[in-house]
């Protein structure tokens, strides 16, 4: 039985500028006591095409954890436009939320987000060369977040059974995409929600 619970996962700040930080209101339940601290990361897909692009915009520690219900603000800065291949930086992608426990990752929540020019521009010439950063815009597609979610090993006995949880939905990751891969959980082994689950793992 998993001993953290994601309860819901909330957007803030959207839509924004792409320059804007990532900003995500989370709520989780701790049902036991843990002896060590959570580990969040914010994880951005620079291009589906070559995941030496992705950027871990922040990785943070959060401890010691309460019994109960927790909420706090997960803040990350936006992604370096340098590490972004040129034609990858408009159009849609995806941002990783992941939690790890003991460097073990049992929850990834992803959303696809749309990368837009707020100005007009001539369609079979393309926007404008450099992109001014500053009128493009973020849209995280908020309402739909793909919650995975995979066993780990939570306390000291090597030898706990852990729970053969069976991927749910997609029945493996043929012909999906690279963003879509990384949504599902590249690692598998994971049960994949289309939507932000409200109950405890068993």
């Amino acid at each position: 039985m998993a001993l953290v619970n994601v309860v819901n996962m909330a957007v803030l700040d959207n839509p924004a500028s792409f320059l804007s930080p990532f900003s995500f209101e989370i709520t989780f339940e701790c049902l036991q006591p843990l002896s060590d601290d959570l580990e969040w990361k914010v994880l951005y897909v620079g291009s589906a095409e070559d995941t030496s692009h992705d950027q871990v915009l922040d990785e943070i520690l959060v401890g010691p954890i309460p019994v109960g219900i927790n909420k706090f603000v997960l803040q990350a800065d936006a992604p370096d436009i340098s590490q972004i291949p040129e034609g990858d930086v408009l159009g849609v992608t995806v941002v990783l939320v992941t939690c790890s426990y003991r460097e073990k990752e049992f929850v990834r929540v992803g959303y696809y987000v749309n990368n837009e020019y707020t100005e007009e521009y001539d369609e079979e010439v393309g926007p404008p060369k450099p992109l001014d950063m500053s009128k493009v815009r973020r849209s995280v597609l908020a309402e739909k977040p793909r919650v995975t979610r995979f066993p780990i090993q939570w306390g000291d006995n090597k030898d706990e059974e852990i729970e053969n949880v069976q991927q749910n939905g997609q029945g493996g990751m043929e012909g999906q995409s690279m963003e879509e891969a990384k949504m599902a959980g590249a690692n598998g082994g994971g049960e994949t929600d289309s939507m932000m689950v409200d109950a405890v793992m068993e």
